[in-house]
């Protein structure tokens, strides 16, 4: 594959944090399986107030795991970049994204131009 002449010695790098990324993505979201759970509406159980706090807990609960999915389908697109040899380029304009850029998210898929 042709990557940027930047990152071919960061290449593996950039392989292995993703991986271990996903790897933390998915452990998170099983983890917080249970906080996204319904909630019993039972007022024999819980409080009003407190179903109000646990039904606000599992909106945030559902919000977080759907953010971590979005993740890990970003972190596999840049999996196929890699494959493909376009890690590294903008999928919108096909220019280099800066390595700096890259370090702070190696799944990002745009320059700074096209993100803006």
């Amino acid at each position: 594959p042709l990557y940027p002449a930047s990152m071919v010695i960061d290449i593996e790098n950039f392989r292995a944090g993703l991986g271990i990324r996903k790897t933390e993505l998915i452990a998170s979201i099983e983890s917080a399986a249970d906080s996204a759970a319904p909630v019993e509406l039972d007022q024999q159980v819980q409080g009003r107030l407190s179903r109000m706090d646990a039904i606000q807990g599992q909106a945030m609960a559902q919000a977080t795991i759907e953010r971590r999915r979005v993740e890990i389908s970003q972190i596999d697109a840049a999996f196929r970049r890699m494959k493909e040899g376009e890690f590294g380029y903008c999928v919108a304009c096909g220019e280099e994204i800066a390595a700096k850029r890259l370090e702070l998210n190696p799944a990002i898929a745009r320059c700074i131009v096209c993100a803006g």
